[in-house]
This record gives C-alpha cells, sequence and structure tokens, in this order.
C-alpha cells in the first residue's frame, strides 16, 4: 500500500541550528500516528511542512504519492510554484494550539468562509456540511455565538470542525490541548478519539499526552534531538522502551 505521507531524508535548518536531521517517515492511509519527545525535537515543523507552512532545507515530502514542495523539470527536482503548494494543501487539514478563529465571525461563518473561497461551495453546500461537522463535535447550538462568547475547548472543537469540513486526507493535530485548562482537555481529546475511530483519514497527532496517544495511535513516533529515536505500536513504546533517550523522557514524564 502506497503511503498517504513519506518524508525522505528531510532536514530543517533555522541558520545554523538544524530541527531536523534527515528525518524518514510514512504514514500509511487512515493510519493514526502519534509522535512525542521533548519541546524543540522538530515535532511541529513536520506538522507545518505537511501544511505548508514551514519549507524543508533538503529532502522531499510526498503526499498521496505526489511530490509536495517540489516538482520534476527535465529530471531535476525544483522548488514547486505557488499554485501546485496551494492545491496540495488543501489535502492537509491542521488544528494548532492557539485555536486561531476569526474573531469578527460566527461560529459557522469560521467554519464555512474556507469551503466557500476554497473549495467554491455555495453558501448552502457550505452550511450545510458546516452545521453537520459543528453537529458532530457537539457544538451545532453555537452556530451564531462568536468565537469570545466560548471556552477554550468549544474554541478548539471550533477549530476542529473547521479543519474537517474540507475533507482533508490528512489531519495534524499539533498539540491541541496545550493552551486549554486541564478541565477543558478531555472534551477536546474525546472528539478527536471519535474521529479517530472513523477511521478514515490518516492522522498525525503531535501530543504531550501519552495517555491519548496510547489509547487512539497505531503507531507512536518518539523524536529528539531533530531525529526519530524510537518507533512502534504504543504498547512497545510505552511498556518496553529500546533506546536510553526514550526510557529517559518516559521516566521524566511520569515522575513528572
Amino acid at each position: 500500500m502506497q503511503p498517504i505521507v513519506k518524508y525522505t531524508n528531510v532536514t530543517k535548518k533555522y541558520g545554523d541550528l538544524e530541527v531536523l536531521s534527515g528525518v524518514n517517515l510514512e504514514i500509511k492511509p487512515g493510519e493514526k500516528v502519534a509522535m512525542i519527545g521533548p519541546s524543540g525535537s522538530g515535532k511541529t515543523t513536520l506538522g507545518r511542512m505537511l501544511m505548508t507552512l514551514e519549507e524543508p532545507t533538503s529532502g522531499t515530502i510526498e503526499l498521496d504519492g505526489e511530490l509536495l514542495w517540489h516538482t520534476r523539470v527535465k529530471g531535476r527536482l525544483v522548488r514547486a510554484n505557488e499554485a501546485h503548494l496551494h492545491r496540495m494543501r488543501m489535502n492537509v487539514g491542521m488544528v494548532f494550539q492557539h485555536f486561531n478563529l476569526f474573531p469578527h465571525m460566527t461560529v459557522l461563518r469560521n467554519v464555512t468562509e474556507a469551503p466557500r473561497k476554497v473549495l467554491g461551495l455555495s453558501k448552502e453546500e457550505a452550511e450545510e456540511r458546516a452545521v453537520s461537522m459543528l453537529r458532530k463535535v457537539g457544538l451545532d447550538e453555537k452556530l451564531i455565538v462568536y468565537p469570545a462568547q466560548l471556552s477554550g475547548g468549544q474554541k478548539q472543537r471550533v477549530a476542529i470542525a473547521r479543519a474537517l469540513v474540507m475533507r482533508p486526507k490528512v489531519m495534524v493535530f499539533d498539540e491541541v490541548t496545550s493552551a486549554l485548562d486541564p478541565e477543558l482537555v478531555g472534551e477536546v481529546l474525546e472528539v478527536i478519539r471519535e474521529i479517530a475511530d472513523e477511521g478514515e483519514m490518516a492522522m498525525l497527532l503531535i501530543t504531550h499526552e501519552m495517555d491519548f496517544a496510547r489509547d487512539v495511535a497505531d503507531r507512536v513516533i518518539f523524536g529528539a534531538d531533530g531525529t526519530i529515536v524510537e518507533e512502534g505500536p504504543p504498547e512497545a513504546i510505552f511498556d518496553d522502551p529500546q533506546s536510553e533517550r526514550l526510557q529517559m523522557f518516559l521516566k521524566r514524564f511520569r515522575s513528572g
């Protein structure tokens, strides 16, 4: 089976600082992959590259068999143009730590804006799709409410609906609970868990919620110092870590 996402020898540098060093990673269609690791290990950068928000310094990324950041011209790799990037990014949804909702728009308008502007759906089609998605995340009674009137957990659920309404092939969740009060974390994780259970789209879950990663992911990747140190099924990563680096990380995490 061809992977839906493939990173090949991907490196990312900011000046002299190398945050990713020759990363190779594949995600299968429908696979749920959790990425764990210490802060600064390059986890978020991997997600942002897939969303075309960060450009790799070297290496290639493929999405559904097609190069994401590059095209081939006479057998040579060249940087893709903006039209190509725009077309490719429509296949990826991303939910960030900070909800990034438009404060001057209602919940419904926040969720319908991209389907209308990017996908060219009619107002009626976009609203029908949006209402269905907001119902899925338990917010169909908040259509005419503005973000300032919502709790942090509700805002994040709107952000999830806004990403899902585009029907992406891959969803990236980047530490989506880290900006929430502890009592609101559960409601957001439950929504993601339900979406994951439907099994349709691939997911890259960048998270510090270890129990959630164990529960939801098909595979867990531990990254540190810009590389993938260890990967495997959740029970192998959490119950039988092989590398000293992962053992130390889990020990610190459990004692913290």
